[in-house]
Formats: structure tokens, C-alpha cells, sequence
């Protein structure tokens, strides 16, 4: 497995599992950022974590000393869902969220109303740190109820400093026990968040490179799309995952052997 480096135009990149895990960075991710913006190549953060607003990615890049990046280039999953619900709902529509304050501020930036009670016609679930046996009650109740099930991604685990937690996934897998319905995922592998960050890349398909640290959502979904995919063994999948379903147009340690064939071609090209 290989890339041609020398025909990627644009990069989209995963952040937790990538950049970072919890709130430590990964060594070489100031360094990519650093290399990519040197080269003026388009990147865009597209991220299935919706518990944090674009704007607070971005101070957390900051604070992390990864980088300098506009809010602009960072799509996550609840920035997307807040796009469809914009494009599914008129302005004003209740919508319950069963997520982070993030999450319930991009719901609300669409023009949303937010309610724990009935009229209500859809229910948002994101990942919820604060998550409690209250709250998906009342996510159960409105879904039975008949809203609209909605789930900004179907990640069932989460990279943590201390490893995988359980992720967003988890918890539209419990509420689709216990309803009997199945939502509508707006994340990654699903088209909807790759054309989102094509859009922000100016870039197509073949001419753009992913990186993530999942096989079934950052990897698969983009080669589907005719879109590069490099697996970073930084985050949830495994060195023995990888070799076992080997979908990736190719396999890094981490960001830093990434940047080290990256820079060989491109030495080789200029040579």
C-alpha cells in the first residue's frame, strides 16, 4: 500500500486519535499543522466528536500548542447535524438534544428551539459526558413518542489519554434497544460529512488525502469516495485491526512517519 503524495491537493484529518487523546497532543501534530500551513495545502479538522463547538476545537488546538486554525476549517458532527437540521426543520421547530453544551449550541444556532418536552419533533443524541439514566429517559420517551431519532455519529467507542471509552455510538445503540427505532447518522462514514469538508478544502475527492485512527468511519468512508485514506495507529484501531481488514490506502505509527514519507517524495520531486 502506498500514496502518491505529490497528487494530494487538500487534507482532511481527524482530531481526537490524530492530534490528540483526551487532553494530551500526540507528538509530530504541531508538526504536521506547522508543515501543511508552510506549504499553503488546504486542510479541514473533520471531527465525529459533537460535545464541543468549532470554536472550542480551536482554542483547544491553541491550548495544546498544535496550531493556529480558523473555526472555519473545523467540521464536526455537530456542526453537520446542525446543517440538516436547518435543511430538514422551518426555523423555531422543538428539538430535544441528549448531548454536550456544543452540541446544544450549534442545535440552537440552527434556528432550533430546544425542549425536554413534548411538542417535539426530533431528538438530537451526541456524546454526553454527564450522561445519566434521567437523561435517556426523556430521550426514550420523546422517540416512543414519535420525534424523529437523530444521531450526530455512530462511533462506539471514544480515545481517551487512558484508552477507549464509550462513544456516541453506545448510546444510539441503547436507545435503539430500548425504542425499537433507528436513527438517521449524520457523521462520518456517511457522505454528508465528507462533501461538508471538501467544501471548506476547495479540493476533489482524488486529489485529497484523510488521515484518521478508525478504519469503519474515517477510512472506509472516504476510500468509498474515491478519497485517499491513511490509518494513524495513534487512536482506536490496532496494528492488528489494520492487518485484518486492510482498507487503507496506507499504515502510520503516527503523524510523524506520515510527514516523513510525505516529505521523501516531495524531496525526491524537487531532486
Amino acid at each position: 500500500m502506498a500514496i502518491d503524495y505529490t497528487n494530494i491537493e487538500g487534507v482532511l484529518m481527524d482530531v481526537d486519535g490524530v492530534l490528540w487523546r483526551g487532553t494530551e497532543a500526540i507528538p509530530g501534530a504541531s508538526t504536521f499543522i506547522e508543515f501543511l500551513l508552510a506549504r499553503s495545502i488546504p486542510f479541514a479538522l473533520v471531527t465525529n466528536n459533537s460535545n464541543q463547538s468549532p470554536g472550542e476545537y480551536r482554542d483547544k488546538l491553541a491550548r495544546l500548542q498544535i496550531g493556529e486554525v480558523d473555526e472555519s476549517s473545523i467540521m464536526t458532527s455537530g456542526r453537520a447535524t446542525a446543517a440538516y437540521l436547518t435543511r430538514s426543520y422551518p426555523a423555531g421547530t422543538p428539538v430535544h438534544v441528549l448531548g454536550g453544551d456544543g452540541l446544544r449550541g450549534m442545535v440552537t444556532s440552527a434556528g432550533m428551539t430546544l425542549t425536554d418536552a413534548l411538542p417535539c419533533a426530533a431528538v438530537v443524541v451526541g456524546i454526553d459526558f454527564t450522561l445519566t439514566y434521567d437523561k435517556l429517559r426523556t430521550a426514550d420517551a420523546l422517540i416512543r413518542q414519535g420525534a424523529d431519532f437523530i444521531g450526530t455519529n455512530a462511533d462506539a467507542s471514544f480515545p481517551m489519554a487512558h484508552g477507549p471509552a464509550p462513544g456516541a455510538g453506545s448510546i444510539l445503540a441503547l436507545l435503539h434497544t430500548s425504542t425499537g427505532r433507528s436513527p438517521v447518522v449524520i457523521g462520518k462514514p456517511n457522505r454528508a460529512m465528507f462533501d461538508a469538508a471538501l467544501a471548506v478544502t476547495g479540493t476533489t475527492p482524488e486529489h485529497t488525502l484523510m488521515i484518521g485512527d478508525r478504519l469503519d468511519t474515517d477510512i472506509e468512508g472516504a476510500v468509498a469516495l474515491g478519497i485517499c485514506g491513511a490509518l494513524v495507529l495513534t487512536g482506536v484501531t490496532t496494528a492488528a485491526d489494520a492487518a485484518a481488514a486492510p482498507s487503507a490506502d496506507a499504515v502510520y505509527l503516527n503523524l510523524q512517519d506520515l510527514l516523513a514519507d510525505w516529505s521523501k517524495q516531495a524531496d525526491i520531486r524537487s531532486g
